[in-house]
């Protein structure tokens, strides 16, 4: 079969693998429809982080059960999933809180390979989300939206549920890529009255107010602190941080209200805090890898399915997977919000 494969800084390449078997009575072999690239993935692509040569790559994806483990009820060959990046256990103290990015059961080795023609995936039984009928049952764009409960939208959701949004708030959401724009989303969805979003490209603020923000503010840093404050009444009530990097967590905790909370689902990209700006201020700091499964069944899976939210609108180019570089380079360049990626039609 064909997967991307990580050959170095800067290169993927499709090569051919074995198919993958059931090893476990608890996997299920997935037959990708579509997968795409995540943000994550760049740090590696981009050499920032390291990453083992030829290991496969991807960690978001929708398709077709192909085969289950004996264990496996809950799924059956031919059902149309999505694949959580998460492969919670359902059964362990995080995964019965809630928390299933956080299973205790979590099997190494199960976020590879997604962006491939076949993918084995681990504690299938409770952690795939089945999808009602088959994808012909689907419009192109609703089976878009379905992949981003692979891990974009739910993760959007995570942030603004660990800073707990609620009806009639105000909220800021740091980052425009993907994850922030999920975030708008997610704010909406949860009731918040106003959505400030952080952006300095037009695309990406044109496609935040359609999901839902009522103001865009362009600037960095102490500047896009006073903005917030000259646009509400002394902070915001939750704030969303999509993006990690030191900057942006320290504009988060001096743009919430005294009381406000901070949902943080930006990947940290420095050990380091100054956690005494949030005792100062009774800023709460909360958040990390988010429940996919969880809020998939809970609400998001409902939500696309009503066409209450569209979150598919984030991948604004695709590839076919023999031209994974391409999706790649289109994310690294800016080019693509996010690169959707075609592995097969069925």
């Amino acid at each position: 079969m064909k997967a991307t494969a990580f050959i170095e800084p800067g290169k993927v390449e499709v090569q051919d693998v074995e198919k993958p078997k059931i090893e476990k009575p608890t996997d299920a072999i997935i037959h990708v429809l579509r997968s795409c690239v995540c943000g994550s993935d760049l740090w590696w692509f981009r050499g920032i982080s390291d990453r083992e040569k030829n290991s496969l790559v991807g960690h978001e994806a929708i398709g077709i059960v192909d085969e289950v483990g004996s264990e496996v009820t809950d799924v059956k060959k031919g059902d149309f999933v999505i694949a959580p990046f998460t492969h919670g256990c359902g059964h362990c103290a995080a995964c019965l809180a809630g928390f299933d990015g956080d299973c205790m059961n979590k099997e190494e080795g199960g976020n590879g390979g997604y962006q491939g023609e076949y993918l084995r995936f681990t504690n299938a039984n409770w952690a795939l989300v089945k999808v009602p009928g088959s994808p012909k049952d689907y419009s192109d764009e609703t089976i878009n939206s379905l992949l981003t409960l692979a891990d974009v939208m739910a993760t959007g959701y995570h942030a603004a549920a660990a800073a707990e949004v609620k009806k009639g708030d105000t909220v800021v959401v740091m980052g425009d890529g993907a994850v922030g724009l999920c975030g708008v989303i997610a704010s909406k969805l949860r009731g918040a009255k106003r959505i400030i979003a952080m952006s300095r490209h037009e695309d990406r603020q044109k496609l935040a107010l359609e999901f839902g923000a009522t103001d865009i503010i362009a600037e960095r840093g102490d500047e896009a602190v006073q903005k917030v404050m000259e646009l509400t009444d002394g902070g915001a009530d939750a704030v969303l941080e999509c993006v990690g990097t030191e900057q942006s967590v320290d504009t988060a905790v001096k743009v919430g209200r005294p009381g406000a909370v901070v949902g943080r689902v930006g990947v940290p990209q420095k050990a380091e805090m100054n956690t005494n700006n949030l005792f100062w201020r009774n800023i709460g700091l909360r958040g990390g890898i988010a429940s996919v499964t969880t809020y998939d069944k809970e609400i998001l899976l409902d939500a696309v399915l009503k066409g209450k939210i569209n979150p598919g609108k984030v991948f604004t180019k695709r590839f076919a997977l023999d031209d994974i570089q391409k999706a790649y380079e289109a994310m690294d360049k800016r080019e693509a919000i996010k690169s959707l990626v075609i592995v097969s039609e069925g």
